[in-house]
């Protein structure tokens, strides 16, 4: 593929969900899902809504993108999620994928996966039925604003996830810094901020352009989550187990996954 690095200004008007998802979710629906690092997070994942502890009214998603498998079992623990993203193509992929429209990713082994998880085996449909009637909007986003979907105004909720969002929007450490203390205003006291972030990664190919991505070291990323006014509860490096193919269009080698309570605002 033909690649250039250029500015990523109009990223939103360009960025293609499909060729992301062909990069970087290459999984063949009719297989079972193999042993890898996207396995491991369902579990984690379940383990986390299923215990009982994260759970409420209203989660937050900031940097959906193109993907749902984050939700399968978050539905389970909230009556309302608000999925959002910088890129409006990603939330038109997003309300295409919950509407299950022909030519779209298939994700059925992460459905059925999840489906076996929570004890429910085959029981696709109304994991499907749930996870559309409690994901009520996609909104617009923009986490380095201090109300990030402005002009819109939401209530602060009882949980904010964030997948691989925060290094991609910010340009330096302290832009960083100043996007998770805009994810603990969204949050009530006591409610719960789920993030991941790729480790060593500082560019990937996508859409034929290499888009930069902040790298961070694990020890900073934690450092910064504590400082804005959030207790590390849970705490996890998983290792990669990405192909060759994969491996050609970024450079990480671990993923940092954080559970964090807000102990205060700040």
């Amino acid at each position: 593929m033909e690649s250039t690095d250029r500015s990523t200004k109009n990223l939103h008007d360009e960025f293609d969900p499909e060729d992301y998802l062909k990069a970087f979710y290459p999984f063949d629906p009719k297989v079972p899902l193999q042993e890898d690092s996207l396995k491991k997070m369902l579990i984690k994942l379940h383990g986390i809504f299923s215990s009982g502890r994260v759970k409420g009214n209203l989660l937050l998603d900031i940097g959906c993108g193109p993907t749902i498998y984050q939700h399968l079992s978050s539905c389970e623990a909230f009556t309302e999620i608000i999925v959002s993203d910088y890129c409006t193509s990603n939330l038109r992929y997003f309300e295409r994928t919950l509407n299950n429209e022909p030519g779209i990713k298939d994700w059925t082994p992460f459905f059925k996966y999840v489906c076996e998880l929570e004890g429910n085996s085959g029981k696709l449909d109304e994991k499907r039925k749930k996870l559309r009637s409690v994901i009520k909007e996609g909104l617009k986003c923009d986490i380095t604003k201090h109300n990030p979907f402005d002009p819109v105004v939401v209530p602060q909720a009882d949980c904010v996830i964030s997948f691989e969002c925060l290094s991609c929007a910010s340009k330096d450490v302290e832009s960083f810094r100043q996007s998770v203390k805009n994810i603990s205003s969204l949050l009530k006291i006591g409610g719960y901020l789920l993030l991941e972030e790729s480790l060593g990664l500082t560019k990937y190919l996508c859409c034929g352009t290499w888009i930069p991505v902040l790298n961070l070291s694990d020890q900073l990323i934690r450092e910064i989550v504590t400082d804005s006014g959030f207790l590390i509860e849970e705490d996890e490096l998983f290792s990669l187990d990405n192909d060759e193919f994969e491996r050609e269009r970024c450079n990480y080698n671990a993923v940092l996954f954080l559970l964090a309570r807000k102990d205060r605002d700040i």
